[in-house]
């Protein structure tokens, strides 16, 4: 492997289709009542949570690429990290319809992203770091629950050459999980990607093993595909789990996609 790694070449704002975006200015509370059972697939530790807000009004945000990067089958699991170090990252991701932002129970969101060494699984070596690599890690998803909520647990992830701190997401309906653990066929509705605050990774840049990737850091305002666009642009609002960055961040966002 070279030490320049495959940068995402492709990742400029591609297709027409596009998805929306709750925003908390126009956000309608969801009634909560009892939690139905998690369906195969959810996270069934958070599954009666508390729903992220639907929205009212939507604005329009436009569909991202998938990038080289990109890996079919991954496992259908909650927590991601296969014990990777970093600082923890609990994701909570709604997904809506776009026409009426009805929450979209049995969804399948799916992540990946690269480590604090900027390395993806099935790929390392193109950031320049010799480590393990089975494929699988920091790769999977879940269905979501009754109030169409995704709970996946991850590390907050590193960077590379060219591209800012970022995570790519897809979501799927109709998928058939496998005895295997993965998944199958289904109707993929958006592909997308997820960005977090320039201050908080700064912050994180500054503490292990973040620290320890000495390659030059692209920020949101220097990225191709960020648009200066906050959450109509993927980006994640990030709550701190604890005192310290070490302590890691809950990063939630309403996703509301084209369903016909």
């Amino acid at each position: 492997m070279t030490d320049t790694p495959a940068k995402d070449m492709s990742e400029a704002p591609v297709g027409r289709r596009t998805v929306l975006i709750a925003t908390g200015a126009t956000a309608a509370a969801l009634a909560v009542g009892a939690a139905a059972p998690a369906a195969p697939g959810t996270d069934t530790d958070t599954a009666d949570a508390t729903p992220v807000a639907a929205a009212a009004v939507c604005t329009l945000t436009k569909e991202m690429t998938e990038g080289p990067y990109y890996l079919d089958g991954q496992l259908v699991r909650a927590n991601v990290t296969e014990g990777k170090a970093g600082a923890p990252l609990k994701l909570v991701l709604t997904v809506v319809d776009d026409d009426t932002c009805v929450p979209i129970s049995n969804a399948l969101v799916e992540i990946w992203h690269c480590d604090a060494l900027g390395e993806y699984s099935g790929f390392v070596g193109n950031n320049g770091h010799s480590e393990p690599d089975d494929g699988t890690f920091l790769r999977g998803g879940v269905l979501t629950n009754t109030f169409g909520v995704a709970n996946i647990t991850t590390i907050y992830p590193g960077w590379y050459r060219g591209r800012c701190v970022h995570i790519h997401v897809k979501v799927h309906t109709g998928v058939t999980l496998t005895s295997d653990g993965s998944f199958t066929g289904g109707r993929e509705l958006h592909t997308g990607q997820l960005f977090c605050s320039e201050t908080i990774t700064a912050a994180m840049a500054k503490v292990s093993p973040y620290s320890t990737n000495t390659v030059t850091r692209t920020t949101l305002a220097q990225d191709s595909i960020y648009d200066d666009g906050g959450a109509s642009s993927g980006l994640l609002t990030l709550t701190a789990l604890g005192s310290t960055t070490s302590a890691g961040y809950t990063g939630t966002l309403t996703l509301g996609v084209e369903t016909s």
